[in-house]
């Protein structure tokens, strides 16, 4: 990946990322997080949004020598991640880094070490200091709504949000607001026809996700070779009349 022409910022990240994309050179993203990068079992067989954006990268861009590496793990907190950091992010020698994180940082109740949002910042600093060390991009993105009322121990999850978003503002990264975008997709409330349980979304909620990171990171293709993100579009929308 080009290197930056300044300090590392949101604004040189993103113009990194689109001088990288129409370079030849090729791209190790590296996809992190918990059970809902992980992207099993609550898209009922369907792809994650690590999976669309694979195939928006390597396929409608035609990047076929870019990797695109999911190494999230359900259950995680961002703690498992720095304590894993060679197998996690590390080793695959990545260019862009994206990191959602914080639905089981947040949780509370019988079995759980209660994470203060500041503990959570700190950490989550760490995480963009080691990214930037490497040499590679670092996207942050908020964990998206959830159905607080039947979520018990999870109350929290606007304050974690928030704590995304301003270790993103003070580290001048990349910041994707899932959180916000699945408020909006609910009308302010829960996007029912998104979720496949209280917090984690379904098939077509990842395509929600994939859609927000795919716009943030202008990861479009050329109108006459996009077939995914119309797709999505469409996906979300249903799950909206239906939901």
């Amino acid at each position: 990946m080009p290197n930056a022409d300044s300090p590392a910022s949101a604004a040189s990240d993103l113009r990194r990322i689109a001088a990288s994309l129409a370079g030849a050179e090729p791209l190790n993203w590296v996809i992190t997080g918990d059970s809902i990068t992980h992207g099993l079992l609550h898209t009922q067989g369907g792809r994650s949004y690590s999976e669309h954006l694979h195939e928006l990268i390597r396929g409608e861009l035609g990047r076929t020598r870019d990797v695109v590496i999911n190494s999230a793990i359900s259950g995680h907190r961002i703690t498992d991640i720095l304590n894993d950091w060679d197998r996690r992010v590390a080793s695959w020698h990545p260019d862009v880094v994206t990191l959602m994180i914080g639905t089981n940082d947040l949780a509370t109740g019988p079995g759980q070490v209660a994470v203060e949002p500041g503990d959570f910042a700190a950490s989550l600093r760490e995480f963009v200091s080691r990214v930037r060390a490497t040499g590679a991009v670092v996207v942050l993105q908020t964990p998206p709504a959830i159905d607080i009322v039947n979520a018990p121990g999870r109350e929290r999850v606007a304050e974690f949000a928030d704590a995304v978003r301003t270790v993103a503002a003070s580290e001048d990264v990349i910041l994707v607001d899932q959180h916000a975008r699945f408020i909006e997709l609910g009308n302010g409330g829960v996007p029912w026809g998104l979720m496949g349980d209280p917090f984690h979304p379904n098939a077509a909620g990842h395509a929600a996700l994939a859609l927000e990171l795919a716009n943030a990171l202008d990861i479009c293709p050329q109108p006459e070779a996009d077939r995914t993100l119309p797709l999505l579009e469409a996906q979300v929308a249903m799950a909206r009349l239906n939901g």
